[in-house]
């Protein structure tokens, strides 16, 4: 926490207010860790917290769900359980707590954690890139001159700790179509340990029985989405990835060598597609990995916040 250069913090969700040496804060457990120094050489001088924005964690009409920056992953996890969301054929809220479970973090930060931060922060590795990016979500960036503008969140992230944002631009939240919430959905997610950071995380996505939508994520530097009019075979999935995802877009750190990345994410896209082209509900599908299938009953009460322990 060496953030000995910060000489005031501002309490506002204003654009207009940011200036060089600014740095927006939300829950802080990334902004913290990293220290003064964490957006390059230059130290950070002013903090633009976002604490009193009050802006709605969560909200759900029809046209899907509409998530604030500022919502926190333990109001994200507790939402497939919640009142707002009974009663509605939703499938895609499965992949929440299996995202929400890849952090494998404490309860303090899933506390703490927003769903913002973990799109700003732009790690390869962020579980609420993968589930929004995965569920077609769409980013709504406020700019300092007072404008805004959409972008998918699967081109909101541009490379391993890059985003589209300009310096001054805040997210404000993030909208998850229902179009995609009522598709069928697969997930899978691997580590190199176990409870490790995720090596690959891929999410699938069955549209009217039909067009599949394949997310990758962790595996890659930034989300790659594949799309397909029909269920592809094996061999047709193969070629896509291999097209789509050049061996240089693949990431290199201690989490998983690129060649290891390349080939699970070719193993769990294979699963996800035999998953989601057999019918809905068998168990005859392999599963790699962790966090899936969703099991019902782990779900918390209805209106729980605070979670006891962590994933």
């Amino acid at each position: 926490m060496d953030m000995n250069t910060i000489e005031a913090v501002v309490r506002t969700t204003d654009p207009a207010q940011w200036r060089d040496g600014d740095a927006w804060l939300a829950g802080g457990t990334v902004l913290f860790s990293y220290g003064s120094y964490a957006f390059g050489p230059q130290p950070l001088k002013r903090l633009l917290d976002l604490g009193d924005a009050g802006w709605t964690p969560i909200t759900v009409t029809e046209d899907g769900i509409e998530l604030a920056a500022t919502c926190t992953i333990a109001q994200l996890y507790v939402l497939p359980g919640s009142p707002e969301v009974t009663g509605r054929s939703w499938p895609g809220l499965d992949l929440v707590r299996a995202c929400c479970d890849s952090f494998v973090a404490s309860f303090k930060v899933w506390n703490m954690s927003t769903v913002g931060g973990n799109l700003c922060t732009s790690l390869p590795a962020g579980p609420i890139i993968s589930l929004c990016a995965g569920l077609d979500g769409v980013a709504t960036v406020l700019a300092p001159g007072g404008s805004s503008r959409t972008v998918p969140v699967a081109e909101f992230v541009t490379g391993d700790a890059k985003n589209c944002l300009a310096p001054g631009e805040l997210l404000r939240s993030v909208h998850l179509p229902a179009s995609a919430l009522s598709a069928r959905v697969a997930f899978r997610r691997l580590s190199l340990s176990n409870l490790g950071r995720s090596g690959a995380l891929l999410i699938g996505r069955l549209d009217g029985d039909a067009s599949l939508t394949l997310t990758v994520t962790a595996a890659t530097k930034r989300p790659v989405q594949l799309r397909f009019d029909t269920l592809p075979d094996a061999g047709r999935l193969a070629a896509a990835l291999d097209d789509h995802i050049p061996a240089e877009l693949y990431h290199d750190d201690i989490h998983g060598l690129p060649a290891w990345r390349r080939d699970m994410t070719s193993r769990l896209a294979e699963e996800i597609r035999a998953e989601l082209a057999a019918p809905a509900g068998a168990h005859d599908v392999p599963v790699s990995g962790d966090f899936w299938p969703p099991r019902a009953g782990d779900r918390p009460a209805a209106g729980t916040t605070t979670l006891p322990k962590g994933a």
